[in-house]
């Protein structure tokens, strides 16, 4: 039998695995064997595992040490919170309205960043001031090229947003058509679906939008960077309701549907996890690991550190905001902007550096790990001394960092996720000899 199973595709055993994981743990959970609560704590690690993985690809394998995770999270929270209360309760006019807004938001800002693309802006910038540099002085000429590469952006952000209103304006009449053929509980999956994806996409998208111009800066200003981007956005949170009256600020966003549980969340962790794995073993992920390993040596062979660190800061910061829709969903339908400030972006840095920077397998365990310690101290501590467990756990870390440094499980990596072996050629003299 075990031979059996090893002649199998590697992807058909993992999938058996993955499934057989996902029943075991739903039938415990559907026969009532362990409570609510900790079902509560099982998604709780889910999220944290997708979160987490997002940063080590940026801080672990890539090596820019990133401490505005958390607002990405957050994009992707608010961003599905506000179409799924739409579903429901039509703040924005239809139940659809939010839905067509976040399309066409997310569609127009990727087609203002294609032609931005298109467009090559440094190119320009250089060509026109080689042209112009022999008659203006180099003030002159970069008031010129600053000036002509503004009205360029502009010409990329019209194109992006007739794109965006067209998709406004058409779309509601055809989502309610599509999604009026589903039935109700059928629908509501749909919805929940688009809206995890599309805060993850525009989670991605700000990533894009913000890590050009900060992904020059060395790891630790990008770091103070990107926590100055953390602080901003949580003080937008807190006066959203200026813009969006149902988010309700520093109030806190009320009437989210409570629609997260083990099913999606496990889906979105598998598919997260085999794509981490799949994207780390890669040509890209090789290159990934180069610029985390020396920058200078990397671009001495030829590889494109900039466009790497891009990959690594949108799709780390597109996990995160899926993490985040899942997180917006759960018990009890409720979203402050506490539950976004800096310090909670300390969080999953705390788990990838627990678990071991560089290690899919050690952010798993330490993610799971560090759900059920909280909720367990929680539980465990006398009434009254539960926030002694934000005292705890902290000398735990630190106990783990003088005895292991390289974190729990270091560069170790369990079953699909180890590396795959490499068959390597013999040359045909060598066949004979």
């Amino acid at each position: 039998m075990i031979k059996q199973l090893r002649r199998l595709p590697s992807w058909l055993t993992v999938t058996i695995g993955l499934v057989l994981f996902y029943a075991v743990i739903q039938f415990i959970i559907s026969m009532g064997w362990i409570t609510e609560y900790v079902a509560q704590v099982l998604q709780w690690a889910g999220i944290m595992t997708i979160s987490s993985l997002g940063l080590n690809l940026i801080y672990g394998f890539n090596g820019q040490f990133s401490l505005g995770h958390i607002g990405f999270y957050a994009i992707g929270a608010y961003t599905s919170a506000l179409i799924t209360k739409d579903w429901y309760s039509t703040w924005s006019g239809s139940r659809v309205g939010a839905l067509s807004g976040v399309i066409a938001l997310d569609t127009g800002l990727i087609v203002a960043l294609v032609v931005v693309s298109l467009l090559r802006l440094d190119a320009i910038q250089k060509k026109l001031k080689g042209a112009v540099s022999r008659w203006l002085s180099q003030f002159e000429t970069s008031v010129l090229s600053g000036v002509v590469t503004f009205l360029l952006a502009l010409i990329a952000v019209a194109a992006g947003g007739a794109v965006g209103w067209l998709l406004w304006r058409t779309l509601p009449p055809v989502l309610e058509a599509v999604l009026g053929l589903l039935s109700a509980e059928i629908a509501k999956q749909v919805v929940f679906g688009l809206a995890l994806i599309l805060g993850g996409i525009l989670a991605a998208i700000v990533s894009l939008v913000v890590g050009q111009p900060l992904l020059r800066l060395a790891s630790d200003y990008f770091g103070i960077a990107t926590l100055g981007f953390a602080v901003g956005l949580y003080v937008l949170l807190q006066n959203s309701d200026k813009v969006i009256p149902t988010m309700k600020g520093a109030r806190g966003m009320v009437g989210i549907p409570v629609w997260t549980n083990w099913f999606w969340v496990f889906i979105c962790a598998a598919l997260v996890i085999v794509a981490m794995r799949n994207l780390v073993y890669s040509s890209v992920g090789r290159a990934i690991k180069s610029v985390r390993e020396d920058e200078i040596a990397a671009k001495a062979m030829g590889i494109d550190v900039a466009r790497y660190k891009t990959v690594a800061f949108a799709i780390g910061s597109l996990f995160a905001g899926l993490a985040g829709g899942l997180f917006a969903h759960k018990s009890p339908g409720f979203l402050h902007p506490s539950s976004f400030d800096f310090l909670k972006g300390f969080d999953p840095l705390i788990v990838i550096v627990f678990g071991g920077l560089g290690s899919m397998t050690g952010t798993i365990v330490a993610s799971t790990g560090w759900a059920f310690l909280l909720e367990g101290l929680r539980v465990a501590l006398p009434q009254g001394f539960e926030a002694w467990r934000f005292v705890i756990y902290p000398i735990l870390l630190l106990i783990i960092m003088l005895l292991r440094p390289q974190g729990l499980l270091g560069g170790v990596e369990w079953w699909f996720l180890r590396p795959p072996k490499v068959q390597t050629k013999t040359p045909p003299g060598d066949e004979e000899k």
